[in-house]
């Protein structure tokens, strides 16, 4: 896990001091080590976190054998050792024990059809000196960070926007339509945009060659089908968690290689209980060195009960005997790191549960240099109640079945459905705030299949692993997600609708997998939290003070894409009582203060 940046000048040399900058704006993505590499008309810099092979062999910028490709690479590929093995069969050498020297050597071998066969997370370039190019490439889900700008002289790329504000490429303004799109819906990353005017980021899956005579257009190595269908009258469902099961346990083994401590965020939800527990079970049948003989994990607690995992934490922690270490995000810590929250995640962001990971991120910097999390599950196996909706349109054509379905899930989810109705009119009345043409989108409309496709490959999990991504690295922690191993997802997708929800029950096949591995109290809960804050009552009292002088500021008052007037007397209502709350609040205050660093300064 690293920071990588990069510069390909169209006319004339590449800038070595405009790298400097570029790469001192990563220095807490890799500040275990950083290094350049510099010909004539293109430039890459790396920042190094040590994760595997900790010696001087593994140091990037790498060359191969004979210096003609040059490789920076941010990620793992955790499948290196047996493709390491393969290509010394095929006559490659290795001078070190890492995983970047399998990717040079891959390419080497195998060119672009490389990206097939690693399995991992990764935004990588290889400086290509015989053709003079270079070859671009991010993972199949977009878990590592690739952005770029273009100019008539140059292309420039880094793993955050930030490097390109700090060496001074700046910016005439926000995006106003991946903004608006923001302040309307609370997406991000639902494109190649991003909210800084004339930044790009290559997609999930992509890869891109720049050249001479400029940039290509991104090219897929690879996509998913996710199935339409019910399950057939002889499908064997025991059969389909067992090997859910075995992957996932395979998938875990592969997370856990490191030459450095491993450790878990736990949240008390079954995504992650179940990569605590399978952890645990590696360490009693196999022994994994990165571990050690008891498991580290990480959480949010809080002393509000309505928001507070700590029962279901508990359980866990009992039934494995890990070593659980626990912080309580308050509002005056975020008070102190709101700025360099905003700051670190590059943009605005959906909703203040993005603190307590924040937190959890920080409470495990000073424990371990990696952590396994659960991102992932949810948008493959329709973890989240607004799916429903979209499972009973898959099931138009079973009119019977609907029924069922229906009735079952309105008796384990009645609160969902008694409030969805409130919350969307509210939200509806608050985007009426926005000033400016708003995009439409709409998470949940099309069928089942089609709307986890969406969130899988082009929607909410961006999102998830971006906030990952940034708050992790903000504290020089590396995060891998094992529910993303692409066999898992292709496996996972391949299964039919109702073995994702049944009979109301939202990740069935996923429960019937981890019975008799996940204590009961956490395989059979239906409520879905994860690392949450109490963010309304953070928002009506404790941050109140900031909000009201946020929303009452000049330049508040100044910006075009809200009516200031409007959302500080809806703020107001909220606050005395006569409102309820809903996300916008919290995005427009979140979006004054972005302005106010990105931009305003």
């Amino acid at each position: 896990m690293c920071g990588i940046a990069g510069i390909y000048s169209f006319k004339g040399e590449a800038d070595p001091l405009l790298l400097g900058r570029m790469s001192d704006a990563l220095a807490h993505r890799g500040p275990d080590g950083s290094g350049t590499y510099v010909e004539k008309n293109a430039a890459v810099a790396h920042r190094r976190l040590s994760i595997i092979d900790l010696s001087e062999a593994a140091s990037q910028p790498m060359p191969n054998e004979d210096g003609s490709l040059i490789l920076v690479f941010n990620g793992e590929i955790y499948n290196y050792r047996e493709l390491r093995e393969e290509l010394t069969g095929l006559g490659h050498e290795f001078r070190s024990a890492t995983d970047s020297e399998v990717i040079i050597h891959s390419y080497e071998e195998w060119g672009a059809e490389c990206l097939k066969r690693f399995n991992g997370m990764w935004a990588f370039v290889i400086l290509d000196l015989n053709d003079n190019r270079m070859f671009c490439s991010r993972d199949r889900f977009g878990i590592k960070p690739f952005y770029y700008m273009e100019t008539p002289d140059a292309f420039y790329f880094a793993s955050e926007i930030k490097a390109f504000h700090e060496a001074g490429l700046c910016f005439p303004s926000p995006d106003g339509k991946n903004l608006l799109a923001y302040l309307a819906w609370g997406v991000v990353d639902t494109g190649e945009g991003t909210m800084f005017e004339g930044v790009r980021q290559l997609p999930p899956s992509c890869f891109m060659l720049v050249e001479p005579n400029g940039i290509g257009k991104p090219e897929k190595f690879w996509d998913l089908s996710v199935s339409p269908l019910l399950s057939p009258d002889n499908f064997d469902s025991d059969l389909a968690a067992e090997k859910l099961k075995e992957l996932l346990y395979d998938s875990v083994r592969l997370r856990l290689r490191s030459d450095v401590p491993v450790g878990t965020c736990l949240s008390g939800g079954i995504d992650s209980s179940t990569i605590v527990t399978i952890i645990n079970d590696l360490i009693k049948k196999e022994g994994q060195e990165s571990v050690g003989d008891r498991q580290n994990t990480f959480s949010a607690c809080f002393s509000d009960k309505r928001y507070d995992e700590s029962e279901y934490m508990n359980e866990v922690i009992a039934a494995t005997g890990v070593s659980a270490h626990k912080v309580s995000p308050s509002t005056e810590e975020l008070k102190k790191d709101i700025e360099r929250l905003i700051y670190m995640q590059d943009e605005p962001f959906y909703n203040i549960s993005i603190y307590a990971q924040y937190r959890v991120m920080q409470l495990a910097s000073g424990n371990v240099k990696v952590v396994l999390d659960g991102q992932g599950a949810d948008e493959q196996l329709a973890g989240y109640l607004g799916y429903q909706i979209a499972y009973f349109r898959s099931l138009k054509t079973h009119p019977l079945y609907l029924l069922s379905e229906m009735f079952a899930s309105l008796k384990i989810h009645h609160g969902f459905f008694i409030s969805a109705p409130g919350q969307v009119l509210s939200r509806r009345k608050r985007r009426s705030y926005i000033r400016g043409e708003i995009p439409s989108i709409s998470r949940y409309s099309g069928t089942l299949d089609e709307v986890l496709k969406k969130e899988i490959t082009n929607s909410n999990l961006l999102a998830l692993l971006h906030y990952e991504d940034r708050n992790s690295m903000a504290f020089s922690i590396e995060s891998r997600v094992p529910f993303l191993d692409y066999r898992l997802v292709e496996y996972i997708a391949s299964l039919p609708v109702d073995q994702k929800i049944r009979h109301g029950v939202t990740k069935y096949i996923l429960r019937k997998a981890v019975a008799g591995l996940v204590p009961e109290k956490i395989r059979c809960r239906m409520d879905k939290m994860g690392f949450v804050t109490p963010e309304e009552i953070w928002m009506r009292e404790d941050l109140s003070d900031i909000v009201i002088s946020v929303f009452s500021s000049e330049s508040f008052m100044n910006r075009k894409y809200w009516d200031a007037e409007s959302v500080r007397k809806g703020y107001i209502d909220f606050k005395s009582g006569k409102g309820v709350y809903s996300p916008e609040f919290w995005r427009i205050l979140c979006t004054e203060l972005w302005l106010r660093i990105f931009f305003d300064r």
